[in-house]
C-alpha cells in the first residue's frame, strides 16, 4: 500500500524525479519523452500563460505521478488531458486515479463541460483505456493507422455536465 498520496501543482524540483521515471512507462515511447520534457519546461517557464496545468502526487518524500491538463483552444469549455503517468512501481495504488480525480474537479471548477483524452489503441495500452473507462470516459472515435500503420488513435470522452 501507498503512503498518503498528496497532490500539488509541479515545481522546477520536481522535474527530475519525473524525468527519471516517464522512460521506465512501457507506454511513453523515447519521443513522447522528449515531448513530455518540453511541455514541462513550457510550464515551468511560465505555469500561467503556456497553457498548461501540470500536477504532481507525491508520496513521502517521491514524486510517484503527473499529469498535465489544459484547456482546448478555439473552444469553450472542453478540455484536454494531455499527459498522465505514474511510476510503474507505484501503479495501482491510487495515484493515477487521484490524478485524474483532481484534474476533473479543477476542470468543473473553471466551467469546463468536456474532457477529451487521446490515446493509442494497440494492446500495450489496455490497462491504460480500462483506467479510462473505469472513470467514466467513452470511447467515442477511432482513427485506423492514425500514430502508424496498424496504431490506432483512439478519442475517449467525458462529459461533465
Amino acid at each position: 500500500m501507498m503512503a498518503q498520496v498528496e497532490l500539488r501543482p509541479m515545481v522546477a524540483g520536481d522535474k527530475r524525479s519525473i524525468m527519471g521515471f516517464l522512460p521506465r512507462v512501457p507506454e511513453f515511447l523515447p519521443a513522447e519523452v522528449f515531448v513530455a520534457e518540453e511541455v514541462i519546461d513550457e510550464y515551468l517557464e511560465d505555469p500561467t500563460g503556456s497553457g498548461y496545468s501540470i500536477w504532481v502526487a507525491e508520496a513521502g518524500p517521491a514524486i510517484v505521478g503527473y499529469i498535465c491538463f489544459g484547456p482546448t483552444p478555439l473552444t469553450e469549455g472542453t478540455w484536454d488531458i494531455y499527459w498522465i503517468a505514474v511510476d510503474p512501481a507505484s501503479q495501482s495504488r491510487g495515484a493515477g486515479k487521484a490524478l485524474i480525480g483532481l484534474a476533473e474537479g479543477k476542470i468543473v471548477e473553471l466551467k469546463g463541460r468536456l474532457i477529451v483524452i487521446e490515446t493509442s489503441a494497440k494492446p500495450l495500452y489496455r490497462k491504460t483505456i480500462s483506467f479510462y473507462i473505469g472513470r467514466g470516459y467513452s470511447i467515442v472515435a477511432r482513427i485506423p493507422g492514425f500514430y502508424a500503420p496498424g496504431d490506432d488513435k483512439l478519442v475517449l470522452l467525458k462529459c461533465l455536465r
